[in-house]
C-alpha cells in the first residue's frame, strides 16, 4: 500500500529518494482537509483566488470544476487540487454561516434535524457500496390542498416503499393521499385521517433521477391541521472510489 486508506496521503518507503517531496505532499493533504472551511458552495470557479482559497463544488459545475461535483476543490497558487470527500466530512460554509457534513446524497445542513438509517450491505474493495436507507420526517400543521415534504428521494435511488402514520389527527380532509406530483397517490390513497392510522404504500422498486419530495394531497376538503409522519425506505447504490 502506497496511500493512507483514508485521506490518500503518499507513505515515505525504505530507501526512497527525495523524501521531504512525499512528506510535503501530504502536509499539503492535510493542509486542505484539517479544520476545513470553504469560502461558498457554488457551480462556476471564482476568477481570482488567493493560495488555500477551498469551495464546495456544486451538482453543476462549469469550466475547471467540470466533472467535480461535491468535491472540496483548493487553489494552490497555480492550479486547482480536488478531494472526493467521504461520508461524514464535516466542512463549514463562511458565507451561509452553516456547518455542513457529507452524506450520501451530497452536502447537508450539518444542524437539520432528519432522522434517518443506513446500513451497508455489501462493499466491494474500491469503494462501491449496497446501501439501504430510511428517511423520516414529521409534517406538522398540515394546510391547503398539498403539502410536500422538505425531504426528498434522493437522485438515483430506488424506492421500494413510503409509509405514514397521522401522528395528530388530520382535520379539514376527509382522506388523503401519499406520492408525489403527478402521481398523488402512488403511495396510498384514501388514506384514513384519524390519529394512529397508518399505511404501507409497497411499490414495486422503483428509480427516481432526480431529488422528488413526498406529496400529501387532501381529499373531502383541504387540510386545516393535523400531523403525519413520512419514511421513506430506499436503495442507494454507491460508485467506485478508486
Amino acid at each position: 500500500m502506497s496511500d493512507t486508506p483514508i485521506l490518500g496521503m503518499p507513505y515515505i518507503m525504505p530507501n526512497q529518494d527525495q523524501k521531504h517531496v512525499t512528506h510535503n505532499e501530504a502536509l499539503d493533504i492535510l493542509d486542505k482537509v484539517v479544520q476545513a472551511s470553504v469560502a461558498f458552495v457554488g457551480n462556476t470557479p471564482p476568477g481570482s483566488n488567493a493560495a488555500g482559497d477551498r469551495f464546495i463544488v456544486g451538482s453543476s459545475p462549469t469550466g475547471a470544476w467540470t466533472g467535480h461535483a461535491g468535491d472540496l476543490a483548493t487553489w494552490d497558487g497555480t492550479a486547482w487540487v480536488f478531494l472526493m470527500p467521504k461520508e461524514g466530512w464535516l466542512v463549514y460554509d463562511r458565507d451561509t454561516e452553516t456547518l455542513l457534513v457529507k452524506r450520501f446524497s451530497g452536502w447537508e445542513d450539518a444542524t437539520a434535524a432528519t432522522p434517518s438509517a443506513s446500513l451497508i450491505a455489501a462493499r466491494s474493495p474500491n469503494g462501491a457500496e449496497v446501501q439501504f436507507h430510511i428517511l423520516e420526517e414529521e409534517l406538522t400543521g398540515l394546510s391547503g390542498a398539498t403539502v410536500d415534504s422538505s425531504i426528498n428521494i434522493p437522485s438515483g435511488a430506488i424506492v421500494f416503499n413510503v409509509s405514514e402514520r397521522v401522528t395528530t389527527s388530520i382535520t379539514g380532509a376527509t382522506s388523503f393521499s401519499v406520492g408525489i406530483a403527478g402521481e398523488a397517490s402512488k403511495f396510498g390513497g384514501s388514506l384514513g385521517v384519524s390519529a394512529g392510522s397508518t399505511n404501507m404504500g409497497v411499490i414495486g422498486p422503483t428509480g427516481f433521477y432526480s431529488p422528488t419530495p413526498i406529496r400529501l394531497t387532501a381529499a373531502g376538503g383541504n387540510f386545516t391541521g393535523g400531523a403525519v409522519r413520512i419514511a421513506i425506505h430506499y436503495y442507494l447504490p454507491k460508485v467506485p472510489q478508486s
